[in-house]
């Protein structure tokens, strides 16, 4: 914390810029981690989250309902894959995760089978940073492995891609699917782990072992739903339909925090009961805050009225091909694109700050971690702002490849 440069100062955004306070604007290469697919300050957005403030900006979802909520429930049930169609409200995507796991494992003990309380990840798998979701995450990526020990250990696997990887995931699963309540995936793309890919079909073929194994299967579209990989949800390309979905992120186009938990009607009929025992016991403060309801009305709107995934084939035909020409230069591993997202792999990523300040003297705000620099840009940004974005890229991995070169 001592070495890292300070943040950037911001004091306006609009459309697809960030407004500093010196005066610069960046064109935002991250949708602020992937929540504005409709760029900054859409009218829409704008005009529903002031009627909403005026009329009621949040009230408990305790004992109380509001319409707001009521009908989002009901849209993202339509626009879900098929059979999800229980929606329950929180404030965080990490916390959607933790909702969840909780769903998961309660299903079976409300059926009585107590010994299935483990969960099956990914390795390179991200789900949040709360202790729960940390426990589904890679242990070896990033900071969670500062608390092992104190998470529960979680079975965390490789993803399977290939026939000889599901051969050894199915022997897995013979092994240890009595003791576990569920599978944790991010479909088709796992995202802060390093933007790593996976196809429709290896995602539809974990779905198939989840069924043969009798195990609830759990998708995390919090980074990919709406719109990211050029469906609506990431799921669809695969033809499933998980028991459980996670949403946040885009949800409300960037607007306000709210996220959502749909589980399938079999998995709400376990809670019904006259036990009190078997309800779910979570309550966040903000579940179904009206405010955020009202901006992710407002944004569900704009994708029924706006051509969003057509934008998003654009982008993705333009990343792959603006892209391409860092393949050929010195220490990068790979160019990889799916929808809205463009990654450029390096085989070794340690000067981060330079990179980023680089970025910000390009004029575009663009932030790598790990091995990668990737872009994941609003889907309404133009022709000409796009451009100048993977001009950008092109160019600072050149010139970084040069340097290390010479080095």
């Amino acid at each position: 914390m001592k070495t890292t440069p300070p943040p950037l100062p911001v004091v306006a955004t609009d459309g697809i810029h960030i407004e500093l306070a010196d005066g610069r604007r960046l064109i935002d290469g991250v949708s602020s981690w992937w929540t504005a697919c409709h760029g900054y300050n859409h009218p829409h957005i704008q005009q529903a989250l002031q009627r909403q403030l005026e009329t009621m900006p949040h009230v408990m979802f305790g004992g109380l309902a509001h319409e707001p909520a009521l009908s989002l429930a009901r849209r993202l049930c339509d626009i879900l894959p098929d059979g999800l169609e229980r929606v329950f409200f929180s404030d965080s995507g990490s916390v959607s995760v933790e909702i969840a796991m909780k769903m998961a494992l309660q299903y079976w003990l409300n059926q009585g089978v107590a010994s299935r309380k483990k969960f099956i990840g990914f390795q390179y798998a991200y789900h949040g940073d709360t202790i729960g979701a940390m426990s589904v995450c890679d242990p070896d990526e990033g900071m969670h492995a500062l608390f092992s020990g104190l998470l529960t250990e979680q079975h965390i696997v490789p993803l399977p891609r290939t026939d000889a990887e599901f051969q050894a995931f199915d022997g897995f699963l013979k092994r240890h699917a009595g003791e576990c309540a569920a599978v944790i995936v991010e479909p088709l793309v796992q995202g802060a782990g390093g933007m790593k890919f996976h196809s429709p079909e290896a995602l539809a073929k974990i779905r198939e072992h989840t069924k043969r194994y009798d195990l609830l299967l759990i998708v995390d579209e919090i980074m990919t739903g709406f719109g990211r990989t050029g469906t609506l949800f990431a799921s669809e390309q695969a033809g499933i339909t998980p028991d459980i979905v996670t949403l946040s992120k885009a949800l409300t186009g960037g607007a306000m925090a709210l996220a959502a938990t749909v589980a399938t009607r079999a998995i709400f009929e376990t809670f019904l009961s006259d036990s009190p025992g078997a309800a779910l016991m979570h309550g966040p403060t903000f579940m179904a805050n009206p405010l955020g309801c009202a901006a992710a009305h407002a944004s569900l709107d704009l994708f029924e009225s706006e051509p969003r995934l057509e934008q998003v084939a654009i982008i993705e035909s333009h990343l792959a091909a603006a892209l391409e020409p860092c393949r050929s230069r010195p220490g990068v591993l790979d160019v990889r694109v799916k929808g809205a997202i463009g990654v450029v792999q390096l085989d070794n990523l340690t000067e981060i700050d330079w990179f980023k300040s680089r970025f910000v003297e390009k004029g575009v705000w663009v932030r790598p971690f790990g091995d990668i620099v990737y872009v994941m840009p609003p889907f309404v940004i133009g022709e000409s702002e796009l451009t100048r974005l993977t001009d950008s890229i092109v160019s600072v991995v050149g010139e970084w490849s040069a340097r290390r070169s010479e080095s």
